[in-house]
């Protein structure tokens, strides 16, 4: 067995260096005085057949004459060996074929992917400038950045009123985020829900020396509270100084001074306008103004009619969302929704009681309808559901409930929800308790609940639970936005 054993070995590895020779052969040419298939005819059967396949010595050493009946009995074995190694032959030489066609297909689709380089390098030289554009306005906000790295004619483009409104045509997936931490609010961070990716942004108002000061003193902090076409409202906690900024390009201004101070809490809301953007505070008490980008100024329209219950007990952990130019505030005593139309400067209030066991509630919107997210808690159980409000009866219907396996995380724990941002349909919430600090994203149109991962910069951690997001806001990335 193993005298057999070795001669197979052997017979495989000649077969293997011929497989090889034959490729090399074929692949570069054969010399004029050398070809494999000249050694396949002059082979003698009952040899080649012998040698590979008999355990004999005798058969080893066939001798030049034989015996008419040891010719037949060896023509008859040597038929069936030359049979299997026919077998073997047409398998090697199936395996030969491949290969060659694959290194002949992979040196074809080297050539190819040469010739389209230096074909599609000769297409952009010869691409019109004014689709540059029309192209730049349907890549990912990461690519356009790199893009605009690149020189300052480049740049130029991308700072252009006509890139602007090309960008603005394009629709886009997801709204991004911007959030900062309790720990550290003059710095913050952007998530981008479709690349699943934390940005790092330099605002210049909070890092100008004039205002590192004030961050010191805690004049200076500020917050996002409000966003509208791809511009985020910040506020500082003395309520002095309300700031317009692109988190993107670092593009902002400071807003004037309110004709009204306000020391309390207030709510304030960003819309979209055909002059620009508007900006809206409105404080318990009932006053409010309105600042106009078109004129850079306050106004206050009309004063919050007699109807309309005061104080009004805003709910300032739920963050007022817009439905075209209506307005929605949430509100407490009695529990219900306030809200205001910008066109015709016209209040209204609704009396909604909310869910039992219902807390941490906070406004949201998708695709033209109002939603309600908040935090159900029941002895020891978690969850967080949905409602959307009907509006033909003015109650609140559960449509969804975050799925059992998400809710167990929080089980046994003193949970608190908070809202950092919703918009186009995407609510960006934070859970947070002693023993966990998670993140989530809400899909209102799928609904679909997708974790968010962990910040760069410890915004998300979940082993450093000293750190965690104090507030945050919803935004549209856009590069061409100026404040």
């Amino acid at each position: 067995m193993a005298e057999e054993e070795v001669e197979e070995a052997a017979a495989a590895a000649l077969r293997r260096l011929v497989g090889q020779i034959q490729e090399l052969c074929d692949l570069y040419g054969s010399p004029p005085f050398f070809s494999l298939h000249q050694f396949q005819p002059t082979l003698d059967p009952r040899w080649y057949s012998s040698d590979f396949k008999s355990n004999s010595s005798t058969k080893n050493h066939l001798p030049l004459q034989m015996d008419s009946e040891s010719e037949s009995r060896a023509n008859s074995k040597s038929s069936i060996f030359m049979l299997e190694g026919g077998e073997e032959e047409d398998i090697s030489n199936t395996t030969i074929c491949k290969r060659l066609r694959r290194n002949k297909e992979s040196e074809s689709n080297f050539q190819m992917a040469i010739q389209s380089e230096l074909m599609e390098a000769e297409i952009w030289k010869k691409l019109p400038e004014d689709l540059f554009e029309p192209v730049l306005a349907r890549l990912s906000v990461p690519a356009i950045f790199r893009f605009h790295s690149v020189c300052g004619q480049w740049r130029g483009i991308l700072t252009s009123k006509t890139f602007h409104e090309q960008f603005l045509r394009v629709p886009k997936s997801y709204p991004w985020f911007y959030t900062v931490t309790h720990e550290d609010p003059t710095h913050g961070a952007m998530y981008d829900p479709s690349a699943q990716k934390w940005h790092r942004p330099t605002i210049p108002f909070l890092t100008e020396n004039g205002n590192q000061n004030k961050i010191r003193s805690g004049s200076g902090i500020v917050f996002p509270v409000a966003s509208a076409g791809g511009l985020v409202c910040f506020l500082d906690l003395s309520h002095t100084h309300i700031y317009a900024c692109n988190p993107l390009t670092s593009s902002y201004r400071e807003l004037p001074p309110t004709n009204v101070p306000f020391w309390s809490r207030v709510s304030v809301v960003m819309v979209n306008s055909s002059t620009g953007y508007k900006i809206m505070w409105l404080g318990c008490s009932g006053k409010y103004e309105i600042y106009d980008s078109s004129m850079n100024k306050w106004s206050r329209p009309v004063p919050v009619p007699p109807s309309i219950t005061v104080p009004l007990s805003l709910n300032f952990r739920s963050k007022a969302v817009s439905i075209g130019t209506t307005l929605y505030f949430m509100r407490g005593q009695p529990d219900g929704i306030l809200t205001y139309e910008m066109s015709t400067g016209t209040w209204k209030q609704y009396a909604i009681p909310l869910p039992m066991s219902f807390t941490d509630c906070t406004l949201a919107e998708s695709q033209g309808r109002v939603l309600l997210v908040g935090l159900l808690t029941k002895n020891c159980a978690n969850c967080v559901g949905v409602w959307e409000l009907q509006r033909m009866t003015l109650l609140w219907k559960e449509v969804d409930r975050m799925p059992s396996e998400l809710c167990l995380e929080f089980y046994g724990n003193s949970l608190r929800m908070s809202c950092m941002g919703n918009h186009g349909g995407l609510v960006f919430l934070s859970l947070r308790s002693r023993q966990v600090n998670r993140l989530l994203c809400y899909v209102a149109a799928m609904r679909e609940w997708r974790k968010v991962p962990e910040c760069v910069t410890g915004l998300s951690s979940q082993t450093d639970k000293g750190s965690w997001i104090s507030c945050g806001t919803a935004f549209d990335p856009c590069p061409g936005a100026m404040a």
